[in-house]
């Protein structure tokens, strides 16, 4: 028997995206999935084209590493929607089209006449995903990620215990990817949802609303209690102070320890860790880790209530920092990790990228650029599917798959 090729999971859908750098992410997972996304760009090129960094430091169109990044497995076509011609290749491509994805200013697209409202009657099975600040009912202040960020919320969780520091944005635009987060898979369930009502509809997403339900227990603590939480230094926001978790390590790499052992188990695994390492002697905490075997759990929230549990807590928060001073960085973290605990290196991003665990994954991507002739290393796929593959390619250059506009226009 002949064998076959695999095709990806979205294989056969075709996704129309308006660049922009709002949703790019939410085209990127689903082009990387294998739909036939095609980005459609003004006649200048999308924005993001002339950000840098450039590739050798060459600036140009094509040269713009945000660009490759957010932009992998797409089609590049390129339209005036202001104009006659191009809003009428528009439609044809929407017609044509599962899913359009768009961040556009509210009232742009239906001035034009290309809005959801205008186009979905044409195509009953179209699912539209509108990214907007604040949802489609909403104003539609200016915005950036850093606005978002801070309006949302999660902004006044992050950064350091010492609070004449002010709160620290996350980098790498949050923001717009957690809005992007939330529209694929709504994308995905309203494809699934079609197949049994053959229908489409519109999905409207909010940013700020993203931004606002990532806060983790800021917004949850206020609503029940109005309570508000305390930033801290690698640690969950929360309304009291907790102990410090970073340390550094033998090899000077710093290191959240994250949360000690809090069962027998996990007390007994790390009593026999330093057991095998032979510093039982050294290690002032070791007597106390003994008395682990008591608890079946002990509770964060449950320390005070329990001195002993207190003591013993604090115990293996100690244990760890002791370890941590005779260990390099990646020993203690495979070691805790192998014994059931939760920490992690702080790495820069060329030490995550080498990590062995991504490595040995295959998540480092090689992508050829032929206009370059020369690879260049992209993040990988954040997940496997046994059956339906993942797979990359570059992106595109501007305009370069313009032969699809004239063929549906045709």
């Amino acid at each position: 028997m002949a064998s076959t090729v695999p095709q990806s999971v979205l294989s056969g859908y075709r996704v129309v995206e308006l660049a922009s750098e709002r949703c790019a992410l939410a085209g990127k997972l689903l082009a990387d999935m294998g739909a036939e996304v095609i980005v459609v760009e003004p006649p200048q090129g999308c924005t993001t084209r002339s950000w840098e960094p450039y590739a050798r430091d060459e600036i140009g169109l094509e040269n713009s590493l945000h660009w490759w990044h957010y932009n992998t497995s797409k089609k590049s076509v390129v339209l005036d929607l202001d104009t006659t011609v191009g809003a009428q290749s528009f439609r044809n491509l929407v017609a044509s089209a599962d899913v359009v994805i768009e961040a556009e200013p509210l009232g742009r697209l239906e001035a034009l006449a290309l809005d959801w409202n205008q186009l979905h009657d044409s195509n009953n099975e179209l699912i539209w995903t509108s990214i907007t600040h604040h949802g489609r009912d909403g104003s539609d202040p200016p915005s950036t990620d850093l606005t978002l960020l801070a309006e949302g919320g999660p902004v006044w969780s992050c950064g350091y215990d010492d609070h004449e520091i002010a709160p620290v944005r996350g980098g790498g635009n949050q923001a717009f990817h957690t809005a992007c987060h939330y529209a694929v898979p709504s994308i995905l369930a309203a494809l699934m949802w079609r197949e049994g009502s053959g229908k489409g509809q519109l999905i409207d997403v909010s940013l700020l609303g993203a931004a606002n339900v990532t806060t983790e227990f800021a917004t949850l603590y206020w609503l029940n209690a109005e309570r508000q939480v305390e930033r801290q230094t690698g640690r969950h926001a929360l309304p009291t102070i907790t102990e410090w978790t970073q340390i550094q390590c033998a090899d000077g790499k710093w290191f959240n320890s994250g949360v000690p052992p809090r069962n027998k188990y996990e007390f007994q695994a790390l009593r026999t860790w330093i057991e095998e390492l032979g510093l039982v002697d050294e290690c002032t905490a070791y007597e106390i880790l003994k008395l682990g075997d008591q608890f079946e759990r002990i509770g964060v929230l449950e320390l005070d209530a329990d001195p002993l549990a207190g003591e013993v807590f604090q115990a293996g928060r100690e244990a760890i920092e002791f370890l941590g001073e005779q260990l390099s960085a990646y020993e203690l973290f495979v070691g805790l990790q192998q014994r059931g605990m939760a920490c992690g290196i702080v790495y820069s991003p060329d030490e995550m990228i080498n990590d062995p665990h991504f490595v040995e994954r295959a998540f480092p991507e090689e992508i050829y650029y032929e206009s370059h002739d020369m690879s260049y290393t992209h993040p990988g796929a954040p997940y496997k599917f046994s059956k339906t593959p993942w797979a990359v390619t570059r992106a595109p250059r501007l305009g370069e798959h313009q032969g699809l506009v004239e063929h549906v226009t045709d």
